[in-house]
């Protein structure tokens, strides 16, 4: 069997949510099954930087460019909702989210390119992915794919290995995600302007559409002082932040998944998130869920979170222990599992 797959998003350091995922899928298929040959296809502007990765001995890199494709592959999966122009023999893409359609939270620009490769992908596809049941609804609503071509499989986690670090935590607010309008950092900021003068906000992530708004709220809060913008910080540094925060906060206005919860969770670090979206999916009954457009609701989770330390240590336990009912290996299980109801 020969499964060729986009790898593209999976290259580089400062990988995002689809990045991860790229990579996780990847290489855990690789893992998993041996017997089979893969093909990691990357476009143009990644091929050349994918050298600097190994790849599994059962897997070959080739270049995703049209026209070119692997034509020779019995199945091709496009990992982020788009597919080659090329009619392949089967066809799978995975949807994370559909946020640029249903929400301001794109240029016009990328909002065009965006809805054409997705609906494109939609139509062609014999199998379409979901993250959540959150995303599978929009696929089915607002690309009109009908639900006997839709599975979900949700993202996963890894949990931390060896023993959990001993030291107190400190009075952190942990954000990670981009710092951009759909997070709602901006409402999180005046949130945070709530809480005792020792505490801090720190904000993990590199830069997206909207920051330069939200840098100048984070700029007039009257708490500025106690407000980090780290920009974006490698899984080393993510995982000594997880270490100290107290409280992690996510209170987005709109998710496909919401894998930040998740990594906070497995790190025992108790969990403030949005009550719409995928999060109360992801979150179950593992966090305080708050209305993300009501700056009240916000401010009140954190000043319970930090005032109630028995509350925040429930959290912490219930966290780990849904955390670890996401997997990986499920995944990618999942994933191989789609294949094979394609292919003979």
């Amino acid at each position: 069997m020969r499964i060729a797959l986009d790898a593209t998003y999976s290259v580089g350091r400062n990988l995002s949510g689809v990045g991860v995922y790229s990579r996780e899928i990847l290489n855990g298929l690789a893992e998993a099954h041996p017997e089979a040959e893969f093909l990691f296809c990357y476009r143009p502007h990644r091929l050349l930087r994918s050298f600097a990765q190994r790849l599994p001995r059962n897997c070959r890199r080739r270049l995703l460019h049209e026209p070119l494709a692997p034509r020779s592959a019995d199945l091709f999966h496009g990992l982020n909702q788009r597919l080659p122009r090329l009619r392949l023999p089967k066809t799978v893409t995975t949807f994370h989210d559909l946020f640029v359609i249903g929400g301001d939270y794109s240029s016009p620009e990328f909002r065009r390119r965006f809805q054409e490769q997705a609906r494109d992908a939609a139509k062609r596809s014999d199998l379409v992915l979901a993250v959540s049941e959150f995303t599978a609804r929009q696929v089915e609503e607002l690309l009109g794919v009908e639900r006997a071509r839709l599975r979900v499989i949700p993202h996963g986690v890894h949990l931390p290995a060896g023993r959990e670090s001993s030291g107190p935590r400190e009075r952190i607010v942990l954000h990670v995600g981009a710092v951009q309008k759909r997070k709602n950092i901006s409402r999180l900021v005046a949130a945070f302007a709530g809480l005792p003068p020792d505490w801090r906000l720190v904000l993990a992530g590199s830069f997206g559409y909207g920051a330069e708004e939200i840098l100048r709220d984070i700029e007039r809060s009257p708490r500025r002082q106690s407000i980090e913008v780290l920009g974006y910080v490698s899984d080393g540094g993510l995982a000594r932040l997880y270490e100290r925060a107290s409280i992690f906060a996510f209170p987005s206005l709109d998710e496909g998944f919401g894998m930040p919860v998740l990594e906070a969770m497995a790190r025992g670090v108790p969990v403030l998130t949005s009550n719409r979206s995928a999060l109360p999916e992801v979150a179950g009954d593992a966090a305080v869920l708050v209305d993300p457009t009501d700056l009240d609701a916000i401010t009140g989770g954190l000043i319970e979170l930090a005032q109630n330390q028995d509350l925040r240590k429930q959290l912490a336990e219930r966290g780990k222990t849904r955390a670890a009912t996401f997997p990986w290996k499920t995944a990618v299980s999942k994933t191989w599992a789609a294949y094979r109801a394609l292919l003979p």
